[in-house]
């Protein structure tokens, strides 16, 4: 069976110079600090956390000031998402202390609280986590599903159409947010293994958390993801509005991702990534994740042998065929670069 053929639908066109990979394509920043977070407690140093971004995103830009860095990426009659990720929660999520101080940024650049918008696909994750407290006040949340499967927040006019197992249903819409409100979208990720599609980083997170009816693309053992992921994250407007991507890996999973039930496949690599390529920043993902599982003594999120399929509770079983080469085809798709001569990464250690 060939790869699925796919329609694009959308009146959007590309933005020039912007959106991914965007202005600094193939360059990765990794700020790890050891007490950011107590691997025990879970508890998180907010202010280190602040320390950490700051150090990032001025890493990142050149900019002596952070105020200067943010303003290369959001202005103050911009109109921005945040998206987090909430599969998983509340044991494993965007943690709210980086959300809470990408938000205070985003003010501080002029932007009104409220024309921030932290969000998500589905309420009855979004709600399980504290945003609110961590968030300036007037910011909005927002999930795009209050009821599971209820459509009236998707754009219909954006879709892409495909048939993978003969489903009823075979378009995915994006979030009418996307389309119709935001001007900018900072992206928020967590470290995370993936059951389908090997890891869920930033490509994942802006894919299949802002399309409707993504679930539909693995079946048994089988799964669509490794051209469906790039495919909705390339689509237009969600590819030229995402700006900058900001990985939680202060916490993760290393394996039975995404959700997370069981502590012990949760590690602590006490880091923050931050770029403009989603590809690049998805590399260096898998290479963690991937030493984790070594360390472990897990099988490699590449194994394709139909021996290792079954309950997960087991670090060298799967209920998929994982496809973490959805990262490669994304940087084909033009999404950011994957070749790891052409990554750059600067590691700061606080």
């Amino acid at each position: 069976m060939g790869e699925p053929h796919y329609r694009i639908v959308t009146p959007y066109k590309s933005s020039p110079n912007s959106g991914m990979p965007g202005p600094y394509p193939g360059q990765v920043v990794r700020v790890h600090a050891e007490k950011s977070v107590d691997a025990v407690s879970g508890a998180v140093n907010r202010e280190l956390v602040r320390e950490m971004i700051s150090n990032a995103i001025r890493s990142l830009t050149g900019d002596a000031r952070e105020d200067d860095a943010w303003a290369r990426f959001i202005s103050p009659t911009d109109r921005v998402g945040i998206k987090v990720n909430c599969s998983g929660a509340p044991r494993i999520c965007s943690s709210p202390e980086i959300v809470g101080a990408i938000a205070d940024r985003i003010v501080a650049v002029g932007v009104p609280a409220k024309n921030i918008w932290v969000y998500e696909r589905f309420e009855n994750q979004l709600v399980t986590v504290p945003y609110a407290k961590f968030l300036p006040q007037g910011v909005n949340q927002f999930a795009a599903e209050t009821d599971r499967g209820s459509i009236l927040s998707y754009d219909p006019k954006v879709y892409v159409e495909t048939d993978f197992f003969g489903e009823d249903d075979t378009r995915s819409n994006l979030i009418r947010l996307v389309s119709e409100t935001f001007t900018k979208i900072v992206n928020v990720p967590v470290m995370k293994e993936h059951q389908a599609s090997g890891v869920t980083g930033c490509l994942k997170n802006i894919a299949y958390g802002d399309f409707s009816n993504v679930a539909r693309s693995h079946r048994h053992e089988k799964t669509n993801t490794l051209t469906f992921i790039g495919t909705l994250a390339s689509v237009e407007p969600l590819r030229s509005r995402t700006v900058l991507s900001v990985m939680d890996g202060l916490h993760g999973v290393w394996h039975a991702g995404p959700f997370s039930n069981s502590p012990r496949f949760r590690f602590y690599p006490k880091e923050i990534m931050v770029g403009t390529d989603p590809v690049a920043m998805d590399h260096k993902l898998i290479e963690i994740i991937e030493a984790k599982r070594k360390a472990e003594g897990a099988v490699t999120i590449f194994d394709r042998s139909p021996e290792h399929l079954g309950n997960n509770n087991d670090p060298n079983k799967n209920a998929y065929i994982r496809e973490p080469g959805h990262v490669e085809y994304a940087g084909k798709l033009g999404l950011g670069v994957f070749d790891e001569a052409k990554i750059h990464v600067k590691a700061v250690e606080l």
